[in-house]
């Protein structure tokens, strides 16, 4: 295995990118993290939407993130610990630039750190599909990780030419990680689907399961309308065929049907994108924030 082995799982963990700040050490891929975060708002766009925008990208990879930590000691074999864990810091690296971003637009004087771990529910803007839990089914985490990688490699895609420099250096990193993000889930949605009657009966339990969310996903905003217009954002909408080619592509290797379940309604009129979440979310905020929430302002 040579030293510029992509595969390395090992290698990505250790990887320093060339940064001074150690707190950078994981999953950005940004050459100069603090110039790129504090690049002026392009002309015409409002700061306040862009904010919004960063925010649910970041928020996105962020808990989708913390969903795949939970894997570390649980996962059925060492090898797929390693993938799983790698693959949540690259989401949490895209999180950090993302969050970042959004804290010097917003001009509140909030940090990434601010951002994840002292925010309120109603304030997070991510999917729901990201914040369901697994229930320690590993078809699950496959399942929604096929869903997720999917829809966010073929919206990133599009936004390699956004108008915002951190929009478009997110894209440009996380297209390369998405790609294998997705490949990883595919192959493992094989494995399972065309598998034993067991594996193939809990694939196919765990997609019927988080189908409903994936509707989500192509709901536009107002925010990305807006956005959109002024050639920062895409329109969600407009990936739906692709993503659905890839995993009917998949589903059907895999010998798996897909879902008919309906789709989870909006809340109100509303979702994640509006800040209205499932009570699951309530759990990963109470683990994911409860010691920044314990110790405020702590370092080491």
């Amino acid at each position: 295995m040579t030293d510029e082995d992509a595969t390395n799982a090992y290698q990505s963990l250790v990887e320093t990118l060339g940064h001074d700040d150690p707190r950078w050490a994981f999953g950005t891929g940004v050459e100069d993290v603090q110039a790129e975060i504090t690049s002026p708002v392009p002309d015409g766009v409002d700061p306040a939407d862009l904010a919004a925008y960063c925010l649910m990208l970041g928020d996105d990879a962020l808990i989708c993130s913390h969903r795949l930590t939970e894997w570390v000691t649980n996962a059925p074999e060492l090898e797929e610990e390693v993938a799983l864990a790698n693959t949540a810091l690259d989401l949490l690296g895209q999180a950090r630039v993302l969050l970042a971003r959004a804290g010097h637009v917003e001009g509140r004087g909030r940090d990434e750190d601010a951002l994840a771990f002292l925010r309120t529910e109603p304030e997070f803007l991510g999917v729901a599909l990201a914040e369901v839990p697994d229930e320690r089914d590993f078809a699950r985490a496959i399942a929604r990780l096929l869903l997720f990688s999917t829809w966010r490699l073929a919206l990133l895609q599009r936004l390699l030419g956004s108008r915002d420099p951190v929009v478009a250096a997110v894209a440009g990193k996380g297209v390369k990680e998405l790609t294998y993000h997705r490949d990883h889930a595919a192959r493992w949605t094989l494995r399972l689907g065309d598998g034993t009657p067991e594996s193939h009966r809990r694939m196919q339990a765990a997609l019927d399961a988080l189908w409903p969310y994936a509707e989500e996903l192509y709901r536009t905003s107002d925010v990305e309308r807006r956005l959109v217009a002024a050639g920062v954002a895409v329109d969600p909408a407009e990936v739906r065929g692709e993503v659905d080619a890839v995993l009917d592509e998949v589903l059907g290797r895999a010998t798996l049907t897909r879902p008919t379940a309906p789709p989870a309604g909006p809340v109100n009129g509303g979702g994640g994108r509006q800040g209205l979440h499932t009570e699951y979310l309530g759990h990963v905020l109470a683990e994911m924030q409860s010691l920044a929430r314990q110790h405020p302002g702590a370092t080491w």
